[in-house]
């Protein structure tokens, strides 16, 4: 966030603040004329809140956070939607009618809440509360890709017993169960959370800049890889076969754990799951889309060979 602040500032920020705050012109006299205190509005004198000013600190937060969160979600999910995922599974049995509009209706609903509830955790980065540096020298090279590793790796573990947890029947109705109202999601449901579960969901991100000393820009690169990746695993693959699969929880790890609930609750890799026995091997077999093109059959839309049925034209 701090990167965001330093760009932003210069660039619209200190303008929209002195425009709305801004600083007051001194009274002065001129031939037995007095004025009063004028404010000045030409948008390059400074606001009454500075940079530092945590009220501005606090609106700057929220504000950017709502529109990058939002963003990123309508370019990537809508990217995932229309060029990778099979809009053929729309079709399946338990794909809920009209369920893209809801999907990010509900994402939408969630992502102003999340954001209010991370604001803590960003107001405590840009005042110097967590290990962010700037200067790559400070730590060196090396550090720098073992830092990458960490979060990685930290991201990994405690998202996958925050998310096996939050399956337990004592907390998963109240928290997770809205995200698995998608069984057959779209790249929509990426945000598709209770505000709640999204928020404890996204904390290890956070927490590691408090805990490990990581360089400013890798951290933004990283996490804004982590909502495009949160995307991309709920396009609906099932493509299998590949030399990744041991290790990586890919989208057909994730449509699986959307389908069967209690397996593959990790983020990045497979490790955890296969540890603590909640591992399932995607399986072509196992593909929603064998269900969707019996559906498609049954229509008259497209023949055995799984081929679109032209209808014939009328006069």
């Amino acid at each position: 966030m701090d990167v965001a602040l330093e760009f932003l500032d210069p660039l619209v920020l200190d303008k929209a603040y002195a425009w709305a705050l801004p600083q007051q012109a001194l009274s002065f006299s001129n031939n037995n004329t007095s004025y009063s205190d004028l404010p000045i509005l030409d948008a390059t004198i400074s606001s009454q809140w500075p940079r530092d000013n945590i009220y501005r600190q606090i609106i700057s937060i929220l504000t950017i956070t709502q529109i990058g969160a939002s963003s990123l979600y309508f370019i990537f999910s809508a990217l995932s939607y229309y060029f990778i995922f099979d809009r053929r599974l729309e079709y399946h049995p338990r794909f809920l009618k009209n369920q893209v509009k809801l999907e990010i209706k509900s994402s939408m609903f969630a992502v102003p809440f999340i954001t209010l509830l991370t604001l803590p955790i960003f107001l405590a980065e840009v005042r110097g509360k967590s290990l962010i540096y700037s200067n790559v020298g400070d730590y060196g090279w090396p550090w720098l890709v073992c830092s990458a590793v960490l979060y990685m790796a930290f991201n990994d573990i405690a998202i996958y017993w925050i998310h096996r947890l939050e399956h337990h029947p004592s907390v998963y109705k109240y928290v997770h169960k809205p995200h698995h109202k998608w069984i057959v999601p779209t790249p929509w449901a990426a945000l598709a959370f209770h505000p709640v579960d999204g928020f404890i969901q996204s904390v290890p991100y956070h927490l590691v800049v408090f805990i490990c000393p990581m360089q400013r820009y890798l951290y933004l690169v990283l996490f804004v890889a982590v909502q495009i990746w949160t995307i991309l695993i709920h396009d609906g693959d099932m493509i299998t076969g590949h030399w990744t699969e041991a290790w990586l929880n890919s989208p057909a790890h994730h449509t699986l754990h959307h389908m069967y609930f209690t397996v593959n609750y990790g983020q990045y890799f497979t490790f955890a799951d296969s540890y603590f026995g909640s591992h399932r091997a995607p399986d072509p077999s196992l593909d929603p889309l064998h269900d969707a093109l019996k559906v498609m059959r049954a229509k008259g839309l497209i023949d055995e060979n799984g081929k679109p049925i032209e209808k014939p034209k009328t006069a």
